[in-house]
């Protein structure tokens, strides 16, 4: 497996990372130092809820590392271009270099990517078509952490067991009111703010659209076609087995799945056809047998 790390140096970027790692670690280390261990070694929790918790926090932080780090599809300077796919090519105004329909000039980044979604800059990298599966999983993970996090925060407040081994007012004071408030704050902005990335990224998969082109004016006239999930979310894993789009360690490999696509629909609207003929050809028939009685 050939993974290849890919860095952007822009400080804005960095900082915005940094503050994702740091909600990420905050997390991490204090709910289960303060909610989650003391509770398992009291007998209140049992220990796949403490092996589910870092579980979680692992994929989330190795999505976060493999999407800020994954190449997002940058274009060669000199592109090999097959001669049946020159008519797919076209020049850039802002780099001068020949790419594929569907990519876009990053500014930040200042370079073109193939099938550019945006710019984020809280990975510090481009979403694109080599990456964004890792986007997404990074969008579900974080999803998973925070939720969890809500849950446990709650369960300390309303349903737990008071811990018998603790100060229950030095705890209170020192640390349940201003840690697990702020863990509480920090997964609620998290949760609902990646819940509507979440959902908005899964729309543009399914329609077959990246955000550029839902900003663009003619987008709905250029792209756009509805597609099953499953094989939406093959074309942008790069695989069609199912467990392997949680995986962040591993490498994406394109499907072409377009052509399949495309078969699928004209096959499809072969069928209709046909079926269409045969209604039309039985209406006739049953017109002559009528006029001929």
């Amino acid at each position: 497996m050939k993974l290849r790390l890919h860095f952007v140096v822009d400080p804005m970027g960095w900082l915005c990372i940094s503050v994702v790692f740091g909600i990420w670690l905050y997390n991490t280390f204090f709910v289960p130092k303060l909610v989650l261990l003391p509770h398992y070694d009291e007998g209140h929790i049992p220990w796949a809820l403490v092996v589910c918790y870092y579980l979680a926090s692992a994929l989330c932080v190795m999505a976060l590392f493999r999407a800020s780090t994954a190449d997002p599809g940058r274009l060669p300077v000199d592109p090999h271009i097959p001669h049946s796919e020159r008519e797919q090519w076209e020049l850039c105004n802002k780099c001068n270099l020949m790419r594929p329909k569907r990519s876009h000039h990053c500014s930040r980044c200042g370079h073109c990517v193939r099938r550019m979604d945006h710019h984020c800059p809280w990975i510090n990298n481009c979403v694109g078509e080599d990456n964004h599966w890792l986007f997404l999983q990074l969008c579900f993970y974080t999803q998973v952490l925070s939720l969890f996090t809500l849950v446990l925060d709650f369960c300390q407040y309303y349903y737990f067991q008071p811990l018998t081994r603790l100060d229950q007012e030095k705890f209170t004071t020192r640390h349940e009111l201003a840690l697990l408030r702020v863990s509480a704050l920090m997964g609620v902005v998290m949760f609902g703010g990646m819940s509507s990335l979440f959902y908005a990224q899964m729309a543009g998969v399914l329609s077959d659209m990246t955000t550029i082109e839902k900003m663009s004016e003619f987008s709905s006239q250029t792209y756009g076609t509805k597609r099953k999930w499953q094989w939406a979310l093959a074309e942008v894993c790069g695989t069609r087995w199912k467990l392997l789009w949680l995986l962040p360690l591993r490498s994406r490999q394109p499907l072409h799945a377009g052509h399949h696509y495309r078969s699928h629909e004209v096959l499809q609207t072969s069928w209709q056809k046909v079926l269409e003929n045969v209604k039309l050809h039985d209406n006739q028939w049953n017109s002559s047998g009528v006029c001929g009685m």
